[in-house]
């Protein structure tokens, strides 16, 4: 059994390779889970670093809960607890949550309590385990601004894991879409059916002549402050991060008072209703996830330093098989 384990909080150089004894020993309500992939992601580099220092609170103050980084995966169940009923030792699953499950490993006890479901038919594991993360914080964010129909959007950072899901989110239902990223991933954009595409390179976003009624950083590289320029009457401004200072979170706290432009800072929740609304887009096709990059377990460290240079195109894939 391959593990990626560390003691302590740190960069990519606390990491090591563990070849440890197989997991035998399950709690009545423990599946047994042989993982085919997992990924690395925004939250793995924090729950690496224990970065916020606030997140410490969840993932352990002094050092890490889990020993394994790692906070999804997609597998199969090899072996169930005495109690567990809604699996079955051949089922194909997958998981997240958001702080941790130490599934940068090749076998995975986990808790029937722990969000996971079953993956759909035809589905691979890698666009399984790609429609965990980013799509949790993407659509757990959507499902609490009420757009009017056919709203005019902007998704800043539209190539990444969180970007790419809004992105067809708003496209499903049917808003029109301008999207800020690299000229070499117009392709992809247009793809998804979006309006117009901004190379970011050679264009500021926040100086464009027109307006929209929704602006969303999916990379929390502007600011609300930024933004104001291009926001409609009314409009909304969104981010994935907390901004320099947590400037974000003022910004979301004075949004009662009456003003024409504001700014919301919708803080993630149920995990659970973020994998089925994956489950259903994807059975149905209405979704794919964006993958970049795969590496092998034994390459973590890599893909680790690839994911923290901000520049990654959707999700990097650890295969463990």
């Amino acid at each position: 059994m391959i593990t990626v384990n560390r003691d302590v909080y740190g960069g990519e150089e606390v990491l090591r390779i563990e070849k440890n004894m197989p997991l035998t020993n399950l709690a009545a309500d423990e599946l047994l889970i042989d993982v085919e992939c997992t990924t690395v992601n925004r939250t793995d580099c924090h729950i690496l670093a224990g970065t916020p220092l606030i997140f410490r609170l969840f993932i352990g103050v002094f050092k890490p809960k889990y020993k394994s980084t790692g906070s999804d995966f997609a597998g199969v169940v090899t072996k169930i607890g005495k109690k567990v009923e809604k699996f079955e030792v051949g089922d194909r699953v997958f998981g997240f949550h958001d702080e941790g499950l130490g599934s940068h490993r090749s076998k995975l006890i986990i808790s029937t309590s722990k969000p996971i479901e079953k993956i759909p038919e035809k589905v691979s594991f890698e666009n399984a385990v790609c429609s965990l993360e980013g799509f949790h914080y993407a659509y757990s964010g959507f499902s609490k601004i009420k757009l009017a129909p056919k709203s005019r959007v902007l998704v800043n950072g539209s190539t990444g894991a969180i970007g790419s899901v809004l992105v067809q989110l708003l496209i499903n239902n049917g808003h029109t879409v301008t999207t800020v990223c690299r000229k070499e991933h117009f392709g992809i954009m247009l793809q998804y059916g979006v309006s117009k595409t901004i190379d970011y390179q050679k264009e500021d976003f926040t100086k464009l002549n027109h307006s929209f009624d929704f602006v969303l950083d999916a990379v929390g590289k502007s600011s609300f402050l930024k933004c104001k320029s291009i926001l409609n009457n009314n409009g909304l401004y969104t981010s994935s991060e907390l901004g320099k200072g947590c400037i974000n979170i003022f910004w979301a706290l004075i949004s009662f008072l009456p003003l024409n432009k504001r700014m919301k800072f919708p803080i993630p929740s149920n995990i659970p209703r973020s994998i089925n609304k994956a489950k259903d887009l994807l059975a149905s096709g209405k979704f794919k996830p964006l993958i970049d990059k795969k590496y092998n377990a034994k390459d973590i460290k890599e893909a680790f330093k690839y994911v923290k240079t901000g520049e990654k195109v959707g999700n990097v894939i650890i295969s463990f098989r």
